[in-house]
């Protein structure tokens, strides 16, 4: 069954993902755990700490699932595909649960924000690397925020997430319109050279309108 702070950190995530971030006390994650409650504050100080822990432990475990896939993706297209399975698996897994109430409790109790932050940054860090990479040398790269559209990514996901629970049809609408914007910037690509500079051109006037 593994060590005990091991099975704490377990039974943190999936106290989280059975009855969300106000079940997590210190008795039901014990319960879950299999251990003895005193535990609890034998290896962690306090139940935030505790789930501080436990979001980076299977944030940590759940990018290394995917690190190999994201090193793979070349276009827009693969990495919302991607996406697609990523945000199905880890629904089902209960984990976007995990980062949904956490984020959830963040906002009542800024001891756990912290965390919460460098747990999402293991995502956005994967995907920044992928934008970085598939952007690259293309027609858009000049003028796209690499690190903000990485952290809007991620956000998106786990707002799908939460979103996906009320209005399903309206979720996979969503993957659908970002799949078409993919599927517009390959198209920009695949045009001729004269095309890509007048694009440049028209963007570089926007953004100094916008200045």
């Amino acid at each position: 069954m593994g060590d005990t702070r091991t099975r704490l950190l377990e039974g943190a995530l999936e106290t989280l993902r059975a009855q969300g971030i106000a079940g997590a006390s210190a008795r039901a994650i014990a319960t879950a755990a299999g251990v003895n409650q005193a535990l609890v504050f034998y290896h962690f100080g306090t139940v935030d700490d505790l789930l501080a822990a436990a979001l980076r432990h299977g944030s940590e475990q759940r990018v290394a699932v995917y690190r190999a896939r994201f090193a793979a993706v070349n276009t827009l297209k693969e990495l919302l595909d991607l996406g697609r399975s990523l945000h199905a698996d880890e629904r089902a897994a209960g984990n976007l649960t995990v980062l949904a109430q956490m984020l959830a409790g963040s906002q009542m109790d800024d001891k756990l924000a912290p965390a919460t932050a460098a747990g999402l940054g293991m995502w956005v860090t994967e995907i920044e690397e992928v934008l970085g990479r598939v952007l690259a040398g293309g027609p858009l790269a000049e003028f796209v925020d690499v690190a903000g559209l990485a952290r809007a990514t991620a956000a998106a996901f786990v707002g799908l997430e939460l979103y996906e629970g009320v209005d399903k049809d309206g979720a996979e609408q969503a993957f659908d319109s970002l799949e078409q914007l993919a599927g517009l910037v390959a198209v920009l690509e695949d045009m001729g050279p004269i095309v890509r500079r007048t694009v440049r051109s028209r963007l570089r006037k926007a953004g100094s309108v916008d200045k």
